[in-house]
C-alpha cells in the first residue's frame, strides 16, 4: 500500500511563520549592525523601496504556496487513484488464483488422495470375492496360516513409494513456485510500465496547460497595454477638445463683442442689439467639420473594436481547437496503453494454458507401475 506524506495546511502555515520570523531577524540584524544607519539616521527612500519589495515578495510567496497546495492535492489524487488500481488488480489476481485452484487443483485429483480418502474402505475389495479366491485358505475361515512373512518387504516398498511421491510433490511445488514468481514479476513489470506511461501523459497535459496559460497571459497583457494606450489617447483628445472649446469660446465674437457687429450710430460704446448677427458662416462650417471629424473617428474606433473582437474570437476558437486536439491525442494514447495491457494479459494467459497443457500431456503421463518399484533392492549392491 502506498504511503505518501501529505503536508497539512497547519504545517504549511507553521513553516511560513518560521521562515517569516527568520527573515525578519536577518533584516533586524542588518539594521542594528549598520553603524552608519544607526548613528546618522534612516534612509526613507530605502525603507519605501524595501516595503515595496516586501509586498512583492509576499505576493510571490502566496502564489508559490497556492501552487504547492494545488500540486499536493493533485499528487494525492493520483496516488489514491493508483492505490485503488493496485488493490483492484490484487483482488482480481486472487480471484483468478482461487478459480484456478477450484477447477484444476481439486483434492480428488491428487496422486496421494487414496492415502487419506474417507471412502477408501468402501472402494477397497472385500476379504472374500468368490469361493475360489486365491487369497483364502482351504478352510472356510479366512486363511489362518500364521503371520504375514512379507510384511517387512511390503513396508519397505511402501516407504520407498512414499519417498518417491514426496520427492515428486516437492519438485512439482518448486516448479509451481518458480512459475508463480515469474508470473508476478511479469505482472509487476506491466504495472510499472503502465504507471510510467500515466506519469508521462500527466506531464504532457500539464505542459500543454502551461503553454496555454502563457499564451493567454501574453494576450491579456497585450490587450491591457492596448487599452491603456487607447485610454491615454482618448484623454489627450478630450483635453485638446476642451482646450479648443475654451479657446473658441474665449475668442468668439459673442464674448469679445466684435465692434463690427455691435457698433451703433449713437456712439462707439453703444450696442445695437437689432443688428447682432450671431455666429458667422465660417464658425458654423468649422463646427460642422468638427462634428463630421468626430463622427468619422467614432466609425473608425467602432471598426477597430469590431476587428479586435473578431481577432479575439478567432484566437479563442484556435485555443479551444488545440485543447480538443490535445485531449483526443491523450485519449488515443490511453487507449493504446490499455490495448497493450490487454495484449500482454492475453499472451500470459496463452502461456499459462500451454504450460498446463504441457504438464497434462507430457509431464504427468508416465505413471510408475509396480514393476518399476520391484526392480529395486533385488541384489546386495
Amino acid at each position: 500500500m502506498l504511503n505518501f506524506q501529505v503536508a497539512l495546511p497547519k504545517d504549511l502555515k507553521e513553516a511560513a511563520r518560521i521562515e517569516k520570523a527568520r527573515q525578519y531577524e536577518e533584516q533586524r540584524k542588518a539594521r542594528i549592525f549598520n553603524a552608519r544607519q544607526r548613528l546618522i539616521g534612516v534612509d526613507l527612500e530605502g525603507l519605501k523601496k524595501q516595503i515595496e519589495e516586501k509586498k512583492i515578495q509576499e505576493d510571490e510567496e502566496k502564489k508559490l504556496e497556492e501552487a504547492y497546495v494545488n500540486k499536493q492535492i493533485r499528487d494525492s489524487e493520483i496516488a489514491k487513484r493508483l492505490e485503488r488500481q493496485i488493490e483492484e488488480n490484487k483482488r482480481r489476481l486472487n480471484e483468478e488464483i482461487n478459480e484456478f485452484r477450484s477447477q484444476y487443483q481439486k483434492a480428488q485429483d491428487r496422486r496421494e488422495f487414496d492415502l487419506y480418502d474417507p471412502d477408501g474402505l468402501k472402494k477397497s475389495l472385500p476379504c472374500r470375492l468368490l469361493d475360489d479366491d486365491p487369497r483364502l485358505s482351504i478352510s472356510s475361515a479366512q486363511k489362518f496360516e500364521g503371520e504375514d512373512i512379507t510384511t517387512e518387504a511390503r513396508r519397505k516398498i511402501q516407504r520407498e513409494q512414499q519417498k518417491a511421491w514426496l520427492e515428486q510433490q516437492m519438485l512439482e511445488r518448486c516448479r509451481a513456485d518458480e512459475e508463480r514468481k515469474q508470473a508476478e514479476k511479469v505482472y509487476h513489470d506491466a504495472l510499472v510500465a503502465r504507471d510510467k506511461r500515466a506519469v508521462q501523459l500527466d506531464e504532457m497535459e500539464r505542459e500543454c496547460k502551461r503553454k496555454l496559460e502563457q499564451a493567454t497571459c501574453r494576450f491579456n497583457q497585450a490587450l491591457v497595454a492596448e487599452q491603456e494606450t487607447r485610454k491615454r489617447m482618448q484623454e489627450m483628445r478630450d483635453m485638446e477638445d476642451q482646450q479648443a472649446e475654451i479657446y473658441n469660446a474665449i475668442t468668439s465674437d459673442f464674448l469679445t463683442e466684435n465692434p463690427n457687429l455691435r457698433a451703433s450710430n449713437l456712439g462707439p460704446n453703444r450696442i445695437n442689439g437689432a443688428f447682432y448677427k450671431g455666429m458667422t458662416d465660417a464658425e458654423r462650417e468649422e463646427i460642422r467639420q468638427y462634428n463630421l471629424s468626430k463622427i468619422e473617428e467614432n466609425k473608425i474606433r467602432q471598426q477597430e473594436e469590431a476587428k479586435r473582437e473578431a481577432d479575439w474570437l478567432a484566437l479563442s476558437s484556435e485555443i479551444a481547437r488545440s485543447v480538443s486536439l490535445k485531449d483526443r491525442e491523450i485519449m488515443k494514447k490511453q487507449k493504446e496503453i490499455e490495448r497493450e495491457v490487454r495484449e500482454q494479459n492475453r499472451i500470459l494467459d496463452c502461456e499459462r494454458k500451454r504450460q498446463q497443457e504441457y504438464l497434462d500431456k507430457v509431464v504427468y503421463t508416465n505413471t510408475p507401475t509396480a514393476a518399476y518399484f520391484e526392480q529395486f533392492n533385488t541384489t546386495t549392491r
